[in-house]
């Protein structure tokens, strides 16, 4: 069985290359951008160089996209055809070569304007049952490629599951506020309490949606670390986190205290990840109680995984203000 990876010299694809290879799994990693994990340089945009690709491939693992940092580099055509058009090759190549699984990286960004409640508002508490509400291209486009994917169950009977993803990438925030008022891994921790998730996560979750694909037909998940809230926590994360994680997490004060780390002043949204653990049979590891764990030990919060594929950025330069085209 060959697994088709898609964006192989992306964070997410790459680190699944690395876990496949190492289980000794037949995967075949398809990228624009050479690398080490990258076996076939293309665009998925290019329906002959997709449909060749798919030869003998069982299972698709679709990571390849436009994120949220191309917004500014790249025209709003350019998300239509790598996020759609890419996304529609590959649907129509893998119904073609009678692949088994295909599983589409989403993100929780396609949530877009949902994730934003009025200021006076109890925090956004996210399933999959809210309604995405586009604030940019790469929202609109990665919720478009996933109505593709519901239309290729619909109608070919193609075994499709989308994972929307937090955030798992190292780079630093893409927000110059909260670049400088946190430091990275203070930052970074904190929103393991409601929008990160560790790629080691990620990757299990992609390999398990692989097996329960066939069985499963069509479904989206949220792909995020178990949130220690509640739905009674929601009021008060707009205006006193501290004190909910208080109640949930006691210990954390001081292990942020010995590094002069601080506590958010407001959570505006929880991504909740019940729906995968139950349905899915997802069962994340790395969450803030863990993390708290580890640095109060000494140990790395993050998984090894994670610390290998390391900061990758998304543009083939560097700006002046750091990594992202807009600071």
């Amino acid at each position: 069985m060959t697994i088709l990876v898609t964006g192989s010299a992306g964070h997410l694809g790459e680190a699944l290359m690395h876990t496949l290879r190492a289980a000794g799994q037949d995967a075949l990693g398809i990228d624009r951008k050479p690398s080490v994990c990258t076996d076939r340089v293309g665009s998925i945009v290019e329906s002959d160089f997709v449909d060749d690709c798919m030869h003998g491939v069982s299972a698709v693992l679709h990571t390849a996209t436009l994120h949220k940092p191309h917004v500014a580099t790249h025209t709003r055509q350019d998300f239509v055809d790598t996020n759609i058009s890419g996304t529609l090759n590959l649907l129509e190549a893998a119904v073609r070569h009678g692949v088994e699984a295909f599983i589409f990286t989403s993100t929780t960004s396609a949530f877009g304007d949902a994730l934003r409640p009025p200021p006076e508002a109890p925090a956004a508490w996210i399933t999959e049952d809210v309604i995405p509400v586009a604030k940019n291209i790469y929202g609109a486009t990665k919720t478009a490629a996933e109505d593709l994917c519901r239309l290729f169950h619909r109608n070919q009977k193609l075994p499709c599951l989308i994972l929307r993803t937090s955030r798992f990438f190292p780079e630093p925030d893409d927000d110059p506020a909260r670049r400088f008022a946190f430091g990275q891994d203070n930052l970074q921790v904190c929103e393991l309490l409601y929008r990160r998730v560790d790629i080691k996560d990620v990757v299990s979750a992609h390999l398990l949606a692989i097996q329960r694909a066939a069985e499963i037909g069509f479904d989206r998940f949220i792909i995020s670390a178990s949130t220690p809230f509640v739905p009674t926590d929601l009021p008060q994360l707009r205006h006193d986190p501290a004190a909910v994680v208080d109640s949930r997490i006691p210990g954390w004060r001081e292990v942020f205290t010995a590094r002069n780390w601080r506590m958010l002043d407001d959570i505006e949204r929880v991504y909740v990840n019940l729906h995968a653990r139950e349905r899915l049979g997802w069962h994340p590891q790395y969450d803030f109680a863990r993390a708290i764990d580890d640095l109060r030990h000494g140990r790395d919060h993050r998984s090894e995984l994670a610390r290998r594929i390391g900061a990758k950025g998304y543009h083939d330069i560097d700006y002046p203000g750091g990594i992202f085209p807009i600071n």
